[in-house]
């Protein structure tokens, strides 16, 4: 990657440079609402689904929330990892370039002219993470004219390896340690010369993801324009608080302003290795929205979140959570972003148990096709009464009061087999009939 002393301060505007270079290489992902979604959101939480969780015993939060969702798994090759991946490259000289890039699922590497810098990570990425970087970057070093290497595992799905492939890149194949792949990165590198493209560890890859935060803010602003109803304030509105709040997620929420229709109170997107995340707050750091994160709790996902609490960067993460996509640490840089209070709002955790209800919603409710590491923040919003108990107090309950909230789906590159293996069993009956007086299977003849 480029030189850190060559690259842009993390500040709005680099965003807005970022946003600027990649346009013609990117799709302005579409903003999508929901009544049904908002309705859910904005409906108190019964006393029993609190029940052994730290609200238990608590008035359940009363918050009114209208959500709306960037859908980047819509972006080329179906998530917000492009984004990241053309930025880097825009910012890399044809010189740097000549004997192409590569990238591997483990350890971040940074090449400047006089070597080599490895940030060696204790943990592997996810598939879903892998792949979507991987994909990214054959796309734009196509795109560009350059050669990629992929370092794969042996043991990556033939569909990835497909891909990624059918996107021009050569793919180099490792074992499945983290030690493995960067042998074989070190040996690509020494034998070709090229450069490596780390997945979220690097500032050009942070200003790249952040641009999706440029295009929600100014897509909110135009679709309230055309449609006030969409926005859960009135022009009039005003915030019924004015004492900070503390909250157990490492952070203080300040009263701000209250906001006009068409400017979100809130932003939450996913955290892996947080270069999203500490994109979006970096781009929105002026703006008055403020920017929160959502990770999986499942057996020490929550990395993040638990840094935050304690004041120290987690370093290795091992967990099998179905949010594929979010089985990796909080990146150094991330974390430098991540914790300064003034960018950056709280961190939440949410259970599998939640991420699955979200993605039924999103599936069967927006009929929009998500993996699961996209639906956590939407997890966040139904059910943490942590960040619901913020709205109520920050946002307020009176008419036009409450929180417009910005949701990113970060991607969909999951499978109808993978799916299938998330849900199990559950819904089977219709499938196999119902059960008639007699205890007989019968086929339901019900139109559509």
């Amino acid at each position: 990657m480029a030189d850190l002393s060559r690259t842009l301060t993390l500040q709005r505007s680099s965003v807005q440079s970022a946003h600027e270079l990649i346009k013609p290489y990117i799709h302005e992902t579409p903003v999508l609402t929901c009544k049904t979604l908002n309705n859910l959101a904005s409906t108190p939480q019964s006393k029993e689904a609190l029940i052994g969780t730290p609200f238990e015993g608590h008035t359940p939060a009363r918050p009114k929330i209208h959500f709306f969702f960037k859908c980047e798994n819509y972006q080329r090759i179906g998530a917000f990892k492009s984004r990241g991946a053309f930025h880097a490259l825009s910012r890399l000289t044809d010189q740097e370039l000549k004997n192409g890039v590569v990238t591997h699922s483990s350890g971040i590497l940074f090449q400047s002219h006089c070597a080599i810098t490895i940030f060696i990570l204790a943990n592997l990425l996810s598939s879903f993470q892998t792949g979507n970087h991987a994909q990214a970057l054959a796309l734009a070093a196509r795109t560009r004219g350059v050669h990629a290497y992929i370092v794969m595992p042996t043991i990556s799905t033939p569909s990835k390896i497909a891909a990624t492939q059918g996107y021009g890149a050569e793919v180099i194949f490792s074992g499945s340690t983290s030690e493995e792949r960067e042998a074989v990165v070190g040996d690509v590198i020494k034998r070709t010369g090229a450069i490596l493209v780390p997945p979220y560890d690097h500032p050009d890859i942070i200003l790249g993801q952040g641009t999706l935060a440029l295009e929600l803010e100014k897509q909110v602003k135009e679709m309230v324009k055309r449609d006030p109803d969409l926005s859960i304030h009135k022009p009039s509105s005003s915030s019924s608080s004015n004492d900070p709040s503390h909250l157990s997620n490492g952070h203080h929420v300040r009263p701000r302003k209250p906001h006009e229709p068409g400017h979100l109170d809130a932003v939450i997107a996913p955290c892996g290795g947080g270069g999203m995340l500490s994109g979006i707050a970096t781009a929105l750091s002026t703006t008055g929205t403020r920017v929160f994160g959502a990770e999986p709790s499942f057996s020490g996902a929550d990395d993040a979140r638990r840094g935050l609490l304690s004041g120290t960067r987690i370093l290795s993460v091992n967990t099998l959570t179905i949010a594929d996509g979010l089985r990796t640490p909080l990146g150094e840089i991330p974390w430098s972003v991540l914790t300064d209070k003034e960018q950056f709002h709280g961190m939440y955790a949410v259970t599998e148990r939640q991420i699955r209800g979200a993605m039924r919603l999103v599936l069967e409710r927006m009929k929009v096709f998500v993996e699961p590491s996209a639906v956590v923040g939407l997890a966040v919003g139904l059910w943490d009464e942590g960040f619901r108990g913020v709205v109520e107090r920050e946002g307020g309950e009176g008419e036009g009061e409450g929180w417009d909230v910005g949701v990113v789906l970060s991607g969909g590159n999951t499978t109808v087999e993978a799916i299938l293996g998330i849900f199990g069993g559950e819904g089977a009956e219709r499938a196999e009939g119902k059960v008639g007086m007699g205890g007989e299977r019968v086929a339901e003849n019900v139109a559509g």
